[in-house]
């Protein structure tokens, strides 16, 4: 067996493969994330003799998924009911997001399942996860550390201990001595996963693996890591506020339109269980540019507050920024509203706003920002127990959005009074007491409606 040594070059962003060094990626076409990485191919003299049966799609039987609850309602939502066996998840998240800490909680509930479970940190001492433990609250001897780096150490750990479920804290630290590059390179992340993956579904052990994110907000490494495992769970929100969004953007296992909303406490994280009277908290009162939506997550309805500031620029180029959605998109509805409306907003600067910090980008916050940006462009207060929801197209149609229905049950059960919707939701909805409808055409109509209220 003769063994190649070649020279090759990865893109840090997305993992693309190139024999020479380009200054920009044809994959995700970064600039300068080109590195250059020795690789050894063993070559075989002889031909390996290939014995490969293949299976009819009516011979094979389908059986339902064995999960393990983690005793977190937020986070079995979001990976489809629980934890399933011999799966590979992938937390990724800001450096003190929450993801050990998140991690850890969910040893410690599997634990007490008597479960036993295999922390492995590459990155914090003994002492380090102990000081965290004591702050998150009482272990069981379910749950088993190991500091180590060297993947072959830990994969003889793990068919030691076999244990049920097994956290990789994180994978840029692990590394590989088959692999000559250094650990959190492209190369041994690759080979390290690839490893876990082997372990994951040959053994039926569930691998958690802890990515570290980037300042663009993808895993730092190759974004081939993604390919490779079953789920993929990002950690959102600010490390200086203390609401923290688990979303998924991956799920061979369930949906990946859900989300669980969590709040950052001296003692760990804690469950939201109602995440839109937690967003709408201190809404301000008699208020112009501030008006509620309702956007759809999954099958979990959140209402939250938009917020929209336009007042007349001072210089020649009117200023526009939007947090929390698509910057595109406030300018394309703002162009909505100057040609359906006539309104003059092209001298003036524009600041949108999803207050919480929460990302929305569903079409049906459309009505939201524009009455927002009518409401202070006018200086009209919208009535704090009115709510909105719905798409708005290039020549100022109000469209239908999904799930029109379990989106007016959750604003009633909040308190809200009236509801501006699409006037083609509202002729689809069987019965709706406790709340006024009004359906709206355009957005000529909406903006008559909150004039009216």
């Amino acid at each position: 067996m003769a063994k190649e040594k070649k020279t090759v070059y990865f893109c840090q962003s997305c993992g693309y493969e190139s024999s020479k060094w380009m200054g920009q990626c044809p994959g995700c076409r970064e600039w300068n994330s080109f590195v250059e990485e020795k690789i050894e191919r063993s070559i075989s003299a002889k031909a390996k003799k290939i014995d490969a049966n293949v299976t009819k799609l009516s011979a094979i039987q389908l059986k339902e998924e064995e999960r393990i609850s983690t005793d977190m309602p937020e986070l079995n939502r979001v990976l489809g009911g629980g934890i399933v066996k011999g799966s590979l998840v992938l937390v990724g998240g800001d450096p003190g997001i929450g993801k050990s800490t998140l991690l850890l909680q969910v040893c410690r509930n599997l634990s007490k399942q008597k479960f036993q479970v295999l922390y492995i940190s590459g990155e914090e001492s003994l002492q380090q996860i102990k000081i965290r433990a004591k702050r998150i609250g009482e272990f069981t001897d379910s749950l088993l550390l190991l500091c180590e780096t060297n993947l072959e150490i830990i994969q003889e750990v793990i068919r030691r201990e076999r244990p049920a479920v097994v956290i990789i804290d994180s994978i840029q630290t692990m590394y590989s001595e088959n692999v000559s590059s250094a650990p959190g390179s492209v190369s041994q992340v690759r080979e390290s996963t690839g490893v876990l993956m082997q372990i994951a579904k040959g053994m039926g052990i569930t691998v958690f693996i802890v990515g570290h994110v980037t300042k663009e907000g993808v895993v730092a490494g190759p974004r081939v890591l993604e390919h490779m495992v079953d789920t993929v769970l990002y950690f959102e929100g600010d490390r200086h506020a203390s609401y923290r969004i688990l979303r998924g953007v991956k799920n061979r296992f369930g949906s990946t339109n859900e989300i669980g909303v969590f709040e950052m406490r001296s003692e760990g994280l804690r469950e939201v269980e109602n995440p839109s009277e937690f967003m709408l908290s201190g809404k301000p009162e008699g208020a112009s540019g501030s008006v509620v939506a309702c956007s759809m997550e999954g099958t979990r309805p959140i209402l939250l507050e938009i917020q929209a500031l336009v007042c007349h620029s001072n210089f020649g180029i009117p200023r526009r920024t939007a947090a929390g959605t698509d910057f595109n998109r406030v300018n394309l509805l703002m162009a909505v509203l100057e040609k359906r409306l006539g309104m003059s907003l092209s001298a003036c600067d524009a600041y949108v706003n999803i207050a919480g910090g929460i990302r929305m980008n569903e079409p049906a916050i459309d009505l939201g920002i524009v009455l927002a940006i009518v409401s202070s462009h006018k200086e009209i207060a919208i009535d704090e127990k009115t709510i909105c929801f719905g798409e708005v197209g290039l020549s100022g149609e109000v469209r239908a959005v999904s799930m029109a229905e379990q989106r007016i049950q959750e604003a009633k059960k909040l308190g809200f009074e009236v509801c501006i919707l699409p006037q083609v939701c509202l002729e689809t909805l069987s019965s709706a007491s406790g709340i006024r409808l009004i359906g709206v055409k355009n957005v000529r109509e909406a903006v008559q409606a909150i004039r009216g209220l």
